[in-house]
Formats: C-alpha cells, structure tokens, sequence
C-alpha cells in the first residue's frame, strides 16, 4: 500500500460518515471524492497544495480526498481563524486558488481578494474522469504529501508540517491494530480538521469502515447536549484533547448520563488532572484509558501508556512507543540517556516522521537532523524540543526545552506571540510566559496602551488558543546578569 486513497477504496462496509447536515456511506464519499479530484485535476499540479477554507464536515473530507484524487494535499484554513492568519497560511503556501462553499463564499471573497475561487458545489457536478485520475495515481509514491498541518511560528509566519502518505499508512496501520479498532466501533471526533488529532479519527475509519461521526463543535459548549449526541450515536471510540473531556467532566456531565458503549478513551495536548481521569474511569468501568503522546511532526503521536486502573499515579507516563516508531532522550552533548531521572530531550526516528515544513528549509533543517549517533548511513531524527526522563524505565514528559509551549492542545511558540505584541504602538517591550501547573499563558509587557485595547488588537491577528489569560502592565522588565528578560522574577508577579 502506498496511497492513503486506497484506504478508501478498500472500504468493504456499508458504515456512514456523519455530520450535522446528514450522512454519506464510504461508496458516495468516494464518488463524490473522484468528481472533486476530476474538477481539481484541471488546475493542480502534483504535490501542489490545495487551500480548503470549508467547515470540517462531510464536504470539507469530500475534498480532502478530491485534493488527493488530483494529486496534491490539502490544507484546511479555519474558518475561525483571523483574516491576517489566514493570509500568512495562503501566503505559505503559494496557490492561487482557494477551494470553498457557498456558505464561506462572501468571506472568501473579502478574505482572498487574489485568489481564484472555486467553489465546492460545482465541483461536484463534475463528470468523474478515470483515466485522468489513473493517469495521476501512476505518478505518485509513497513519500509523496497528503495534508499540511500549520502551527506557531518563532518568526512569527506558522509553520506548514507536511506529512506523507507513507506517515500516514504507518502510524494508521500500528493504531489500529494496538487498540483493536474494527468495522464495528463509532468514532467521534472532536479534533478540528486543521489539527493532527483528527487524523487519528479519519484514516483508522477509512481504513476499518467504521462509522465515523463528526461532533458539532457548538457542542462543546453544551456539555449535556454532547453526551445526549455520545449516547444517541452508540459512540465507542473517542480520540479527543484533554480540555474537551474536562469540559464534561467539570460541568458533571456525566453524572447526567454515561455514554456506556464507549470503550476506548484517548487523550493528548496536555497533561491529563486525576481528578478528571479517575471521574471519567469511575463512570466508565470497562472502558480503556490512553494517554498519548507526541508532536505534528511525527504524524500525530510516538508513544502511548494504557491507564492501569489498579496503580496510583502521581504522574502519568508519556508511555512506550509505537511499533515501528524508536523514541530515545539525547543530553546537551548529543549522547544517549538511559539513566532514571537524568534529563534529556525526546528525539523520534522512524517511518512517521513528518516530510518537514512546506518551502522552510531553515527550520526543518534545525529539526529534522542527522541523527548524532549513526555514522554508518544517512538517517534523520525529530528533536521534538520536549524534555523527557526516566523512572524505573517508563518515560515521563519534563517540560519545554525552549519557549515553546502546550496550550489548550496547541503548541505555540511564545516567541510569535511577543512579536505581534511588539508590533503594536503603545508597547516598548514584551514578554509571555505560560504557567503549566495554572495552566494559563500570561503576557507582561511595558507600554502605554491599555490591556482592553491590547488584547482587542490581538484576537484579529492570533487564533484564540494563542490569545494569553491575562495581560500585565509593569514599569519595567527585570533583567538577569547577562541582561536577559529575568522569568523567575516575572513569576512572582503571577
């Protein structure tokens, strides 16, 4: 297998991918799929990035496998994303055209004032051409890309991580065989479709036929209403973020009612509160608990820790590895780290690695490196930037080794967010932190504008998750004796 397509293509079920607006079986999502790819293939060429700017649905997956069919990869623009981030993610990418429905097509218009629009209702109109869509199947190989999935930016342009078909194939493969999932479970996601977690809900469907249902994100602000949907649908498997089960678990959700055909339950992004954890196991007696780890860079995730329900946890292990997937920790002089509680940051090799960031060479090249302990033959690692350690051989996750952080299943470089701060008249100098144990990104800054006014001006240009909790005001930035920004003392103010 080379092509994530065929994934599709082999569906031997009769199962249904649901949305708000209805319901289209595998058979429909691939002819809907090859009219898409027919139109497509018209225009773009291969490996070209095709701009979605779609809600995640039914339509919005149509296209993602029509971008496939016609040999490039998509890329999914949020329609909840500010107009200026829109335009620093079309600008990467360098196409000129953007794919998108009537519902979006005024905004598209105002949004991309240069771009070609073509519109999702009249690709499916289009006559599916076979031999067009054979003619560019035979050109393709396994290393080519299927999505670009952007995240922050130290320079303050997002970064697209380009993920490959066989990424893709050999994580699905290994995910789908560890935890058992068959033709038989119902997948909810949560996950937006511009974030990898999704990818855990889309392709173990399309590879086992389950039923995969998409969750109405105005849920998620009804937590009541979210497990009457979890219940109504027979759900069995859910992938989600931390923050989405603790919404339930907070609001006493599922003291309401418990979604008892759930047998899988898998968490990433942050750190997982016992609290929330032992309430969730509590209401779900025989379901399966899995913590997941890793960053976009590795197609989604390199290690897991299935939850023992008869050990106390002070702290949840990262987990070991993935089949196939080879997870080590390197120390500051490139050696290898075995020792319990000797610090080190969590390098990845293997076959999920990420292709790198589309057109940023500079950055993919600071972290798809040669790995420092073959010399023998040319192999690449991911350094992932986290800080890891050992205790009696389980790894634990050890924090950021730079200024990059996790919040609310994202991660940000703090670095992006001081820059668009700094850019604003009325501030002379900045400086963000997050706080992990409070969970909260804070900004301090030293200026004449007022934090209202601040933090208005930063949710045009920022997606909300890299909006900080709270902004501070000071007189002056405390400085080390280097005359670096001093955090330590910015901590004490929190």
């Amino acid at each position: 297998m080379k092509n994530v397509l065929e994934y599709l293509e082999n569906v031997k079920t009769n199962n249904l991918v649901i949305d708000k607006n209805g319901s289209i079986n595998y058979q429909e999502l691939k002819e809907m799929s090859k009219r898409i790819g027919s139109g497509l293939a018209k225009f773009v060429k291969n490996n070209d990035p095709v701009p979605i700017y779609m809600e995640k649905g039914i339509s919005a997956l149509e296209v993602f496998m029509g971008a496939l069919y016609a040999g490039g990869f998509y890329s999914l623009l949020n329609v909840g994303l500010p107009k200026m981030r829109l335009l620093q993610i079309v600008n990467v990418l360098d196409v000129d055209y953007i794919i998108t429905d009537n519902e979006h097509l005024e905004d598209a218009k105002i949004y991309f004032v240069d771009k070609k629009i073509i519109l999702y209702e009249d690709l499916i109109k289009e006559e599916i051409n076979e031999k067009l869509l054979e003619d560019i199947r035979s050109k393709k190989v396994d290393l080519d890309p299927v999505y670009a999935n952007f995240t922050s930016g130290s320079t303050g342009v997002p970064k697209g991580v380009i993920v490959g078909n066989r990424s893709i194939i050999d994580f699905v493969d290994n995910f789908v065989d560890t935890f058992g999932i068959d033709e038989t479970d119902v997948i909810a996601n949560q996950a937006p479709f511009d974030f990898d977690v999704s990818v855990k809900d889309i392709y173990p469907a399309l590879k086992t036929g389950a039923t995969l249902v998409i969750v109405p994100k105005e849920l998620f602000t009804q937590p009541a209403s979210l497990i009457d949907f979890l219940v109504d649908h027979k759900v069995t498997t859910m992938t989600w973020a931390v923050s989405a089960l603790c919404l339930i678990s907070t609001f006493h959700g599922l003291d309401y009612k418990v979604p008892s055909t759930v047998k899988r339950v898998m968490f990433s992004g942050e750190v997982m509160p016992m609290k929330h954890l032992k309430s969730w196991m509590d209401h779900l007696p025989k379901a399966m608990f899995v913590n997941l780890y890793g960053p976009t860079e590795i197609t989604c995730n390199c290690t897991y820790h299935i939850i023992d329900r008869n050990r106390e946890y002070e702290k949840i292990p990262v987990g070991k590895p993935f089949n196939n997937e080879c997870v080590f920790l390197l120390n500051d002089n490139n050696e290898l780290v075995t020792k319990d509680n000797v610090s080190g940051e969590i390098c990845v090799r293997g076959t999920a690695l990420a292709l790198g960031y589309y057109k940023n060479k500079e950055q993919t090249e600071k972290a798809f490196v040669r790995n420092p302990l073959n010399d023998k033959y040319i192999e690449y690692i991911y350094r992932t930037g986290d800080l890891g350690y050992y205790i009696n051989g389980e790894l634990y996750f050890g924090g950021r080794k730079d200024f990059q952080i996790k919040y609310m299943g994202h991660r940000i470089e703090l670095e992006e967010i001081d820059k668009a701060i700094g850019s604003y008249d009325g501030v002379e100098r900045v400086c963000s932190m997050f706080k992990e144990e409070k969970s909260k990104l804070y900004a301090f800054y030293i200026g004449s504008i007022d934090t209202k006014e601040l933090h208005e001006k930063l949710s045009k240009e920022l997606p909300v998750f890299m909006i900080p909790s709270k902004f501070i005001k000071i007189d002056e930035m405390p400085l080390s004796k280097n005359g670096k920004i001093d955090r330590k003392k910015l901590e004490e103010l929190i």
